[in-house]
């Protein structure tokens, strides 16, 4: 009976030890953001926090995420696989639908390797619990695939008796929303909106450099946020044993971003600190998919990565990759079909629906985009350059080729350039390849239907002069007017 006992304890405390060695990991997302980081040569923002990370760690220049749209991309990088593949690639759709039973979240994995995952964090903005996956899922709770689909085991705490833990951490004050405002007018010193560089494909008026100086704004505000992180787990002694994985979960929400497939909208910023096996100071132009992302967070957890993910451990030395594949399909009421490859030198995309034009007068983007508003009007008046105009044309080309070393705003669409045909053919086909690989396991097809379009249309009619505001490049609050809309209809949901 002693002998039994003590073999227990024996066993229990090389257990203990063996998890303690595992790294905790923290993935850090910031809402709705492109490569707008000092450390990647953004002007006019100031992010000290995210500077040292890189300093201290390796800074990717060529990460993509697989689709512009936060469902789609977060689904991608929950499972690790393409979101076309998984059917999970419309926004916010199949919500009632459990993922095909080949597929598991890798947050699953980890708790099977004996991590405890964690969803949120207590000093970020609303807490920053945001998961948004299109499959049926909880937040908390055990997972099956069949009767339970609880993603996190706890929120917003990790603690020393959680390790190893793996806690993903949404950095919410980047994405479009009431506080912006609030967040410029306390900044101690918030950007000024005159001396800001905006891309050569935005008009200069003085309601965009506001809005482009209140997005550089939450940018620091966030950078605040990833600096508390850090400081806690100094405080705590585990800064040594923890990956810190930060990136965007799909590019800003402006022209060209979020929401297409243009570089704004794809290419992300990709940190990890991890000083006890990266190397400072690190740099690199290898092109990374957020599919990868996962995969590396599974390898680092000493898990084998399964056959089904799509992604590839960065740091293996069998790492692949030349291309990401990305999609653009259902957004909210706009359906939408495109497919794009990128090489981090050339971007290739296929527009299967040219008739819908890029400025489709989407209901969310004409509360959350005062550009819009204000180069649509441009537009109209013959105001706009050759490289703003694009966007606002009733029809999309059916292919657009960019050479992103010369051209890095993709001001010239090289698809009807006969010096280029080589490359075009090669990577239409490329593409091609990739939609047989990545083709959907079902076709099941429930989206939530908005009422975006909706509240557009009373607004306008009943509210004229808050329309008339918007019009002229002033947020006017969604989240509000959609609750003054469902008071005026009695809607209660």
């Amino acid at each position: 009976m002693k002998n039994t006992i003590i073999a227990i304890v024996l066993m229990l405390t090389i257990n203990t030890i063996y998890s303690q060695q595992k790294p905790n990991i923290i993935w850090i997302m910031a809402e709705d953001m492109s490569t707008d980081l000092e450390c990647y040569g953004m002007p006019d923002v100031k992010t000290p926090n995210l500077n040292k990370m890189a300093s201290e760690g390796i800074r990717f220049n060529n990460a993509f995420v697989t689709n512009p749209i936060c469902s789609p991309s977060r689904s991608s990088m929950m499972i690790g696989t393409h979101q076309v593949k998984t059917n999970t690639h419309n926004h916010r759709s199949n919500r009632n639908v459990p993922l095909d039973t080949q597929f598991t979240p890798f947050t699953k994995l980890l708790r099977d390797a004996g991590y405890t995952t964690i969803l949120g964090n207590h000093a970020v903005m609303k807490k920053g619990r945001k998961i948004d996956v299109n499959f049926k899922h909880e937040p908390l709770g055990e997972w099956d695939g069949k009767t339970k689909f609880g993603l996190f085991d706890k929120y917003d705490t990790f603690e020393k008796e959680d390790q190893p833990f793996f806690a993903q951490i949404q950095c919410v004050v980047t994405h479009r929303g009431d506080w912006w405002n609030k967040v410029r007018e306390e900044s101690k010193h918030p950007t000024n909106s005159k001396t800001v560089i905006l891309p050569p494909y935005m008009a200069d008026h003085p309601a965009i450099r506001l809005d482009w100086a209140k997005y550089l704004d939450q940018i620091e505000y966030m950078d605040y946020e990833v600096g508390m992180i850090f400081k806690e787990l100094e405080e705590k002694g585990m800064a040594d044993n923890t990956i810190v994985i930060f990136i965007g979960d799909n590019g800003r929400c402006n022209i060209r971003g979020k929401g297409y497939l243009q570089d704004p909208g794809l290419r992300i910023p990709l940190l990890i600190h991890y000083p006890k096996e990266i190397k400072a100071g690190q740099v690199t132009d290898q092109v990374v998919s957020a599919t990868d992302i996962t995969a590396t967070i599974v390898d680092y957890a000493g898990i084998k990565v399964p056959k089904y993910m799509t992604g590839q451990p960065i740091f293996s030395k069998k790492f692949d990759r030349e291309y990401v594949y990305g999609a653009r399909d259902l957004w909210d009421e706009i359906e939408e079909k495109s497919r794009a490859v990128t090489s981090g030198d050339w971007s290739y995309i296929r527009n299967d629906k040219p008739e819908v034009p890029y400025d489709a007068h989407q209901a969310y983007l004409e509360f959350y985009r005062p550009a819009v508003h204000i180069m649509r009007e441009l537009y109209k008046e013959g105001k706009l350059n050759e490289y703003q105009k694009p966007f606002f044309e009733p029809l999309k080309p059916a292919e657009e080729l960019y050479d992103l070393k010369s051209d890095p705003y993709q001001l010239h669409n090289l698809a009807n350039n006969p010096k280029y045909t080589k490359i075009l053919k090669k990577l239409r086909k490329e593409t091609k390849c990739f939609d047989k690989e990545m083709k959907p396991v079902s076709n099941v097809y429930e989206p939530i239907i908005t009422q975006g379009p909706e509240v557009v249309a009373w607004l306008k009619e009943a509210m004229p002069k808050e329309y008339q505001k918007m019009i002229n490049g002033e947020e006017i609050g969604y989240k509000k007017i959609t609750a003054l809309y469902k008071k005026a209809h009695n809607i209660k949901k």
